[in-house]
């Protein structure tokens, strides 16, 4: 399949500040892309150069294999939408959304038509004469995507646009989100910070670090096979670890830490006996045995906190390491100070770091 989008190459500084340094991503027709990052990583600034907003300082922005990096905002076939709505305040639910069918002068039929078709798509058929200081969050939020769906874009920009919600109604917004996305086939290009909504969300998620992209994958690879210890640490909790090789067999690797014989996942990747290796462990994939077996930490357990129905289990190894494992619900037998055993399976073991080793 041919990408709908390509940026190539962009660069972008604002005065010293180098905020995107010869970043390439392609995006396919249809699909739900989210780039993830914290502030500062240049993701709104990507999107930004994508709507012609800005102006990339090198590079390429190809929209359906047409250059438009110097095209203007409107001769764009691509929509925005905004964190803060940019609703006009003296108009109606219906002029808001037919604004830009009117600016091209469509017959009023077809204008009503539209309208109450997307209206329909937002499920706020019967909110026409509604004025924005009459609705909520969500529904002003409905509004702008409306808007912005009216015009039957190539390509939807989202703009961290459901970070002025609470959580219930964010989370209501992200699967609304998500199936009309899946209904209409448009391509969403989505900006966030939050890693539950980027995983809940997109069929393909790109971290962004420092003007860059650091892994792209579907959720699962970003989550379960992260490729650095950026990644593995910034989606979920998750425990980074060292130690050596010294047996490798098919998909195994047996490593030492701290003189006890523990195995992970090999990936297939260039690592022979003896070298040091780096490698990662969700806090909800460690396991707690009472007593020694061959594949196990000794640790003790330090804190214990509750986040929800999540119980946060805090512990410290022989040398200091920190651990953190979780689980769901309050049916926990150990107590804080107490000398355990912790394992893993060796799927959920997984090496990072790898582009760092050289054998």
């Amino acid at each position: 399949m041919k990408p709908i989008l390509q940026l190539k190459q962009i660069t972008k500084s604002f005065g010293n500040i180098e905020v995107l340094k010869s970043f390439d991503i392609d995006i396919y027709p249809g699909e739900f892309i989210t780039l993830l990052g914290p502030s500062g990583c240049g993701k709104t600034t990507t999107l930004r150069i994508i709507a012609g907003l800005e102006q990339p300082d090198s590079g390429q922005v190809i929209l359906n294999d047409k250059d438009i990096t110097n095209l203007a905002p409107n001769k764009r076939d691509i929509h925005t939408v905004f964190q803060n709505y940019a609703l006009f305040p003296h108009m109606n639910v219906e002029d808001n959304i037919g604004y830009s069918l009117k600016l091209k002068r469509y017959p009023k039929a077809q204008q009503k038509s539209a309208i109450h078709d997307v209206l329909d798509l937002v499920q706020l058929a019967g909110y026409e004469k509604r004025m924005p200081n009459e609705l909520s969050g969500g529904q002003k939020q409905r509004v702008a995507i409306a808007r912005a769906l009216i015009n039957q874009p190539n390509v939807l920009l989202l703009d961290e646009p459901l970070g002025a919600l609470d959580l219930k109604l964010r989370r209501q917004m992200q699967n609304e989100l998500k199936t009309l996305q899946k209904q209409l086939g448009i391509t969403f290009i989505y900006i966030t910070h939050d890693q539950e909504e980027a995983l809940n969300m997109s069929t393909r998620i790109a971290v962004m670090k420092d003007g860059k992209i650091e892994q792209i994958g579907t959720p699962d690879e970003i989550y379960n096979r992260p490729k650095t210890s950026y990644v593995a640490q910034f989606i979920g909790e998750a425990n980074i670890l060292k130690g050596v090789v010294t047996k490798k067999e098919d998909n195994t690797l047996s490593i030492l830490i701290q003189n006890h014989s523990m195995k992970i996942s090999s990936l297939n990747y260039p690592i022979k006996e003896n070298d040091t290796i780096t490698f990662t462990v969700r806090s909800e994939s460690i396991q707690f045995l009472q007593t020694a077996t061959s594949n196990c930490l000794p640790a003790k357990i330090i804190s214990k906190n509750f986040l929800g129905g999540m119980l946060r289990i805090t512990l410290e190894l022989h040398d200091g390491t920190t651990i953190i494992a979780s689980q769901y619900g309050f049916d926990f037998k150990y107590s804080i100070h107490d000398n355990v055993y912790i394992t893993w399976n060796q799927e959920h073991a997984i090496p990072i770091d790898m582009e760092n080793h050289h054998e």
